[in-house]
């Protein structure tokens, strides 16, 4: 049965609107008083949620100055954007609690004048933490959508920049913003984010992370299928691309869609500095990933099924580090392992300076202690070090975690089979993969399906005059980026 509040001193109100009143009195921040005894204007709002000095000197210092008769007289005399004329106390209610202004007469109880007044409590836009790059530019994403917003367009300025924005979750209606360029991104890229977004059914969203898993193609894949970056830089190159943004109020990152597996180890510094040098260093984290996943794999599967493929000279060393240790390699590769990963969690948990601290100093006395006290050889525990270490050089952290995670399935199938093992374990991810795809596109592109054009920005990066055209995964409506010119000759000096 409806609980029917009580209404005390307030029997000239509708009775409606009496209850709503009652009901937000029931919080401390909730104010309510009669500004004008003679006209008897009645203001309302919550404290917490208005700016107080918007609200004296642009507003009630413009209503006192003038005499006013009617809500539209009020409205009129406030030189604010967006007033709202109402007779919908569910829209009164939804307003109150995102910083409106409530106005309304005693004598007119069906309409509702909503002023906005938010008080905005942000962060100052600073260096980005997970993405830092030496070169280029250093502003990261804030939690304040619109200072978001400002960051790309003041990037991209446009007319064919569009921004739609939606409400997404029962509870916390967090304002979202789906962001493309009219023209240049492919209509059924829009259409199918966001007809995912609106049919999120979830009581809160507090963070872009939350729709990333609401809307993501297969969210029982450990690979990320849309890249979270906190970089404008790297918004704006993807905005250029076709590519379609997710924003959510409150969170500092970014979704990025559609997306390539090879896409997570390109790093918006390759763009800042010469093709050579971008190249070389997108080379080297391939290789570290693929080092990073099957080194400390190979290093059970060989000594524990295929020793007869070591050097002697090598099999030596490995025989002297190993005697005495009473774990087979498997239990002695889990036992460091997991404990890399346990210095890893401590560091990230723990405030910067004791983080650092712990992970540095944590590691060298656990590995050195481990060594001395004959539980795992020192091959091993550099093989394992060098692997942690090459994981962190994958530009986005999500991709990071993966790789992480992976290592512990080829473990397995390492001990249990060999190199054997292996090939199944990499024909099993590698099938994953083919499947995968990225708000309908393949994930593997441009290796699969096979796409030579798309090759100059894939493990190399090709001089910016290359990239003539838009990634063909994008389905642009204008795939022609810019037209390429002839080199004009060189002109001799005038001493030659």
């Amino acid at each position: 049965m409806r609980k029917k509040f009580p209404i005390k001193k307030r029997e000239s109100l509708r009775p409606e609107l009496s209850q709503l009143l009652e009901k937000c009195k029931q919080s401390k921040d909730f104010l309510t008083y009669k500004y004008d005894p003679k006209q008897m204007v009645t203001i309302s709002y919550f404290k917490t949620l208005v700016d107080a000095d918007m609200l004296h000197q642009e507003i009630l210092s413009n209503v006192q100055e003038k005499e006013v008769s009617s809500l539209a007289e009020i409205s009129c005399a406030v030189p604010i954007e967006n007033p709202i004329l109402t007779t919908d106390l569910n829209e009164v209610q939804e307003k109150l609690l995102t910083g409106f202004v409530l106005f309304h007469l005693e004598n007119d109880l069906d309409s509702y004048l909503l002023l906005p007044a938010p008080l905005e409590e942000k962060r100052q836009i600073s260096i980005p933490e997970t993405e830092y790059s030496v070169v280029g530019p250093k502003e990261g994403f804030v939690e304040s959508l619109d200072t978001n917003l400002n960051l790309i367009r003041s990037r991209l300025p446009i007319l064919d920049l569009t921004i739609k924005e939606l409400h997404v979750g029962k509870l916390t209606k967090t304002r979202v913003a789906v962001i493309y360029i009219k023209g240049v991104a492919d209509e059924d890229n829009i259409q199918t984010v966001m007809q995912r977004i609106q049919a999120i059914e979830y009581d809160q969203v507090i963070d872009s992370s939350f729709i990333n898993q609401l809307i993501t193609d297969n969210p029982h894949s450990p690979f990320p299928q849309l890249i979270d970056t906190e970089r404008p830089d790297r918004v704006a190159g993807s905005l250029v691309e076709g590519k379609i943004i997710i924003l959510a109020d409150g969170s500092p990152h970014a979704l990025t869609g559609p997306t390539t597996f090879i896409e997570f180890f390109s790093a918006t510094e390759d763009y800042f500095i010469t093709w050579h040098i971008a190249s070389a260093f997108r080379l080297i984290r391939i290789f570290a990933v693929i080092f990073s996943v099957l080194a400390t794999p190979a290093y059970v599967a060989i000594l524990t099924y295929h020793y007869e493929m070591i050097p002697q000279d090598l099999l030596n060393t490995l025989v002297s580090s190993r005697s005495g240790i009473p774990f087979p390699p498997i239990l002695e590769a889990v036992i460091l392992e997991i404990t890399i990963e346990l210095l890893r969690e401590a560091g990230a948990r723990l405030p910067t300076k004791i983080g650092q601290t712990i992970g540095i100093v944590g590691g060298i006395v656990i590995g050195t202690a481990a060594v001395e006290a004959g539980l795992t050889s020192n091959v091993l525990l550099i093989i394992v070090a060098l692997s942690a270490l090459a994981s962190f050089t994958t530009p986005i952290y999500q991709m990071s975690n993966t790789i992480r995670l992976i290592r512990f399935p080829f473990l397995i199938m390492a001990q249990l089979l060999g190199l054997v093992g292996l090939a199944v374990c990499f024909a099993c991810m590698l099938g994953h993969l083919l499947k995968l795809t990225s708000l309908g596109r393949p994930y593997l592109e441009p290796l699969y399906p096979f796409r030579f054009k798309d090759l100059k920005d894939a493990f190399i990066r090709l001089p910016l005059e290359t990239q003539t055209t838009r990634p063909l995964q994008m389905r642009s409506n204008q795939p022609v980026r810019f037209e390429s010119k002839p080199k004009k000759p060189k002109m001799q000096d005038i001493d030659e």
